[in-house]
């Protein structure tokens, strides 16, 4: 899937005298991989009205349901650089500084309202919005909320003003609402929430708490699962000792920062580093010198090489068909009953993270898709044919791009579709059947238990 490359903001509320500029513009897309290019796709900043194609369809054709799944917009970084001052970004929601979006001082009132929403368990004693003036570790940044607002906007255009999939009048049952228990995911839902819903309505939003990043509810127990991401693991670990280009770079960065090449390794340097980048921060200086661009674009091309390897050995196929049918399954249960008639979930939105998106890419077959940017999108469609009642289409679209016969169930029917879309049957045939063949198996259960020829 290639993206429109964007710009990166200039005005975003910081003093420029004590910033730099880092990030060169890139107009067009460049031949080979480019490591700055890649990053700045990653970051998502959002500058300019995006190009989508949800909701298109045959004039006679009925939208009946939409299931979304996000990651969460852009956050402060998971982990610190040892020995070197983090990022300065400031997690205050602050309109007039950019980026912002004209429905962001709307948001923060209302959020900041007492809410009369229905939260499961711990999500309830999580903040609707951030909200300190140095971010915490994880926290979503205004970025990150108006990414997710851009993409409450752009559905809402598409999916209630164009499609009317939601009436004026819409109840509780209408939505199937789920996010992990970080702030950043239930933060990122509401931001999605509050710009979509016809009317934002604190009674009728039923949040519901997964506790697993792949969605599996009550059908983690998969030991083959298991045994294929530590084998992937093993892959990325071989990958990286064979790259002498790398181990340079790190026991260089060490030497700046002071402390052994491997506690540098382990403190996940390229998480950090993307943030400065995201957020146009000069890298981190000490007494010993400056962490530069150099140093980033080589972490970046190997995580750029690692996904390349990633998707040609089936180790991490394999993981992701064990890790992803739970939640691929429950999809295709609840498409099935709206099929049937039923009126109840017809929008869907889990709020996940890059290990929930990057797998599912994986598992359905769409494998030219890049690694899930800050806030990236996966929409499944259900559309009835207008002539023919009982037939029903799906399409799905990655980050508004139509990615439907690049899925492995889909590919065949392109070269004989008169229509832009795949049969229902053979997504619900592909999750119930053809994601066990791999593993010489007809069930989840006995795929996840059973060892590979």
């Amino acid at each position: 899937v290639h993206l429109i490359p964007v710009n990166p903001v200039r005005e975003d509320g910081f003093n420029p005298k004590s910033r730099k500029r880092i990030m060169p513009d890139l107009l067009t897309e460049p031949p080979a991989i480019d490591p700055v290019y890649e990053a700045q796709v990653y970051c998502n900043i959002p500058t300019i009205a995006e190009r989508s194609m949800e909701g298109h369809a045959p004039y006679y054709f009925k939208l009946v349901s939409v299931q979304v799944l996000i990651r969460h917009g852009d956050r402060y970084p998971l982990y610190a650089i040892p020995k070197t001052k983090r990022p300065d970004i400031d997690c205050m929601l602050v309109p007039s500084r950019k980026p912002s979006h004209p429905q962001l001082e709307a948001f923060i009132k209302h959020m900041s309202k007492g809410s009369a929403a229905q939260m499961d368990g711990s999500l309830s004693s999580l903040p609707h919005f951030p909200s300190h003036s140095l971010c915490e570790m994880g926290e979503l940044t205004q970025t990150g909320v108006v990414q997710h607002l851009r993409n409450g906007q752009l559905l809402r255009e598409i999916y209630i003003n164009k499609h009317k999939l939601l009436p004026a009048e819409w109840t509780a049952k209408q939505l199937y609402l789920e996010t992990t228990g970080k702030s950043r995911t239930l933060q990122s839902a509401l931001a999605l929430l509050y710009a979509f819903l016809p009317d934002f309505d604190w009674k009728k939003i039923n949040m519901r708490h997964q506790w697993s990043t792949i969605f599996c509810s009550g059908s983690c127990d998969c030991p083959m699962r298991n045994h294929y991401l530590e084998e992937e693991q093993r892959r990325q670990y071989s990958l990286r000792v064979k790259n002498n280009n790398l181990e340079k770079i790190y026991v260089d960065m060490a030497k700046i920062v002071g402390i052994p090449t491997r506690q540098l390794r382990a403190s996940n340097p390229i998480d950090s580093l993307l943030c400065y980048f995201c957020h146009n921060v000069s890298f981190p200086c000490t007494k010993a010198g400056c962490i530069g661009m150099e140093h980033f674009k080589v972490i970046k091309r190997h995580q750029l090489e690692d996904e390349r390897e990633r998707q040609e050995k089936k180790l991490y196929f394999s993981y992701a068909l064990l890790a992803t049918h739970p939640l691929l399954n429950q999809t295709v249960n609840r498409l099935q009953r709206i099929a049937e008639g039923k009126k109840e979930e017809v929008f869907v939105l889990y709020s996940a993270h890059d290990v929930t998106l990057s797998p599912l890419l994986s598992a359905l077959g769409i494998t030219e898709a890049r690694f899930p940017r800050f806030a990236a999108r996966l929409v499944f469609e259900l559309w009835q044919n207008g002539k023919r009642l009982k037939e029903h289409f799906i399409r799905i679209l990655y980050n508004g791009a139509d990615v439907t016969f690049q899925t492995s169930f889909c590919k065949d029917h392109y070269k004989h579709a008169s229509k832009p879309m795949c049969p229902l049957e053979k997504f619900v045939n592909f999750v119930k059947r053809e994601m066990f063949l791999i593993f010489n198996s007809t069930s989840y259960y006995d795929a996840c238990h059973r060892r590979a020829l």
